[in-house]
């Protein structure tokens, strides 16, 4: 693992996978190698009362019943659909998913407006098929014709980003679970194993650039995963996420509980103005958990390579100011504004941390300017 840059779930997390289905004696549906309460289980981690004979730890922080409904999901016949805002879990959540039903979870196809059908069926070996015909050995599988003939879970990410042409398809392998390959005199139909399932996500503020058909609808269950607001929540996924960067990046430098909770009442702050403000006066960020695991990133790694080996508000607001401010120069208004109305007043009224974030926002600003 210490070669790949980012290990697959299912690769990062085999010893504890590993070790749940040699205790695993939950009925399984399909093919299924965990039993739905260990894939739960495995996601959300282990609780005392489930009496093993070792901890799990938590990989997912969200709602307990929208683990459940999902699994219930890719149980049944059924697609499952994730959608939420940008940053709020969803393909991890699917990635978790998939690694623990069927040990398989890079059976991704990527949605953009490039996408083709062939992405989601199959294309062919050209010089194979010069050199020998069409035939199912010159015949390139797409990840999802792969996880239909394994029986596993096949992702589709962002799929709203897709043509409709691409969305027809998929409408096709949903509900005959099948795929036709008219090339083929013989051995022209590529029939699902049971197992398989398709986890697909979509972005909710992609609403309107390729809307899904009312046919596709009915072929997923959706689940919608909604922004954690939850300050404890929120803190234990940063903290989970920051962890896992360090070790990682083989850093040993502390993250202060008061600078942690300096950026979470900051994006606090930036939500609450958001959702009281016009359009004119909301980040075209979409402040999520996923974000300010992407401004403490940044503190950390500037820090560690430019500073003092230490994370310091100064370092903190500089990168929240550089991760946020997309727009220039409506975004840098929006946070100086904020600096002035909230943190000014805060640095004064409680001290700590806070001076030096203000001081260190607006030189951030003055930069960019």
């Amino acid at each position: 693992m210490s070669d790949m840059l980012r290990a697959p779930a299912e690769i990062k997390y085999a010893e504890e996978l590993d070790w749940l289905e040699s205790v695993d004696d939950g009925p399984k549906p399909f093919s299924w190698r965990l039993s739905p309460k260990m894939v739960r289980l495995f996601i959300l981690g282990s609780e005392r009362a489930d009496g093993l004979d070792r901890e799990i730890p938590q990989k997912w922080f969200g709602d307990r019943s929208l683990v459940e409904r999902a699994v219930v999901t890719l149980a049944s016949d059924r697609g499952l659909l994730l959608i939420g805002d940008p940053g709020t879990g969803k393909s991890w959540l699917a990635e978790l998913l998939a690694a623990a039903i069927c040990r398989s979870s890079t059976l991704v196809v990527q949605g953009t407006a490039g996408t083709t059908e062939d992405h989601i069926k199959y294309s062919w070996n050209v010089s194979m098929v010069i050199a020998k015909g069409q035939s199912r050995e010159s015949m390139i599988p797409s990840p999802i014709m792969t996880a239909m003939e394994t029986g596993a879970i096949g992702r589709f990410e962002e799929l709203t980003r897709s043509t409709s042409d691409v969305q027809d398809a998929l409408i096709s392998i949903l509900s005959e679970k099948y795929i036709s390959v008219p090339e083929l005199d013989s051995d022209s139909i590529v029939f699902a194993k049971p197992g398989f399932s398709i986890i697909a996500t979509a972005n909710s503020r992609d609403r309107g650039v390729n809307d899904l058909s009312s046919a596709l609808k009915r072929r997923f269950n959706f689940v919608r995963i909604p922004v954690v607001t939850n300050r404890k929540s929120e803190a234990e996924i940063v903290r989970f996420r920051t962890e896992e960067l360090l070790r990682r990046h083989r850093i040993e430098l502390d993250v202060p509980p008061t600078l942690l909770d300096v950026l979470l009442q900051s994006f606090a702050d930036l939500r609450a103005s958001a959702a009281a403000g016009s359009d004119d006066e909301k980040l075209e960020s979409a402040l999520s958990s996923a974000e300010q695991i992407g401004v403490l990133e940044d503190a950390i790694l500037h820090s560690n390579f430019f500073g003092e080996r230490e994370l310091t508000a100064r370092a903190l607001a500089s990168s929240l100011v550089g991760s946020l401010a997309r727009r220039e120069p409506e975004d840098l208004a929006i946070l100086n504004k904020y600096l002035h109305g909230v943190v000014e007043p805060r640095s004064k009224e409680q001290g700590g941390s806070w001076p030096e974030f203000l001081e260190g926002g607006r030189d951030a600003i003055a930069t960019l300017s």
